[in-house]
């Protein structure tokens, strides 16, 4: 029955890939708003498929622009934060070169970003603060790195550094900045312990073909994403203040609810 439900999964997300492709595709090439919403329809239905049960807590800032800071423990917080909200992100250039997410990603007009390649960073931070300009929210895992879910790892002051170059050239010269927690608490509706965390996270070092099937055998696995308080970053403002900032409010945020608490 697992394998059955496995193949039902990976034929219905084909055909679904395949009916909004042609859509997204369009939309990209026009500049279309749809292509702005479709991949939250994409990543709702790719969570529903998959039995990723997202809650949320709070809401996500209304002002603009808009950059979400969030913990990073897998792939699928890319899913789930797709799911709720129309957002892009900023990942760093090997995704591009990924087989099946990379094509995704270019599909949803992910910011690649090429960390070891100072001279492009210029053209880099003008699309990012392009993008924030025109209304879109931004994403950012600002640790750089993908972690255990059970802890935040040391966030990178130098990561927020598009946010700072981008600041001069939006309206107001503030970006909003948004903590966000990303929890996985729960499995098969019982709490997660240690035991099923690989499942929850992908720290890099685990094949992802193996890790997908683990995912899809689990079929139940709880999320909970919890908006934090919108700090505003603007001329003057450092970003070592403001990295302090974000690392308190995600890691308060994801051991409350980690330990099942509410966060006020």
């Amino acid at each position: 029955m697992t394998w059955l439900r496995i193949g039902f999964v990976v034929l219905a997300l084909s055909i679904v890939t395949l009916v909004f492709l042609p859509l997204q595709l369009v939309g990209l090439a026009l500049n279309l708003r749809l292509r702005r919403y479709l991949p939250r329809v994409w990543h709702r239905i790719a969570c529903r498929l998959m039995g990723i049960r997202i809650h949320v807590h709070r809401r996500v800032e209304k002002r603009r622009p808009l950059l979400l800071a969030a913990n990073h423990a897998s792939w699928k917080d890319i899913l789930v934060l797709g799911a709720v909200a129309d957002v892009v992100f900023i990942a760093k250039s090997e995704v591009a070169d990924w087989p099946v997410f990379g094509v995704l990603a270019k599909l949803q007009k992910t910011i690649f970003v090429a960390r070891d390649q100072k001279r492009k960073a210029g053209d880099q931070v003008n699309e990012i603060a392009q993008r924030l300009a025109d209304g879109e929210i931004v994403v950012l895992f600002p640790e750089g790195t993908t972690s255990d879910g059970n802890r935040v790892l040391e966030i990178k002051s130098s990561l927020f550094g598009a946010a700072a170059a981008a600041v001069p050239q939006v309206p107001g010269q503030v970006v909003h900045v948004q903590p966000v927690a990303i929890a996985y608490t729960r499995v098969y509706g019982m709490a997660m312990g240690r035991y099923h965390r690989p499942i929850a996270a992908w720290p890099g070092d685990i094949e992802l073909v193996p890790h997908l099937m683990g995912v899809l055998k689990a079929e139940a696995i709880d999320v909970e994403i919890t908006f934090g308080d919108t700090i505003e970053f603007g001329t003057g403002d450092k970003r070592k203040i403001l990295s302090a900032n974000v690392a308190a409010q995600i890691r308060r945020m994801l051991i409350a609810r980690l330990r099942g608490r509410d966060y006020n």
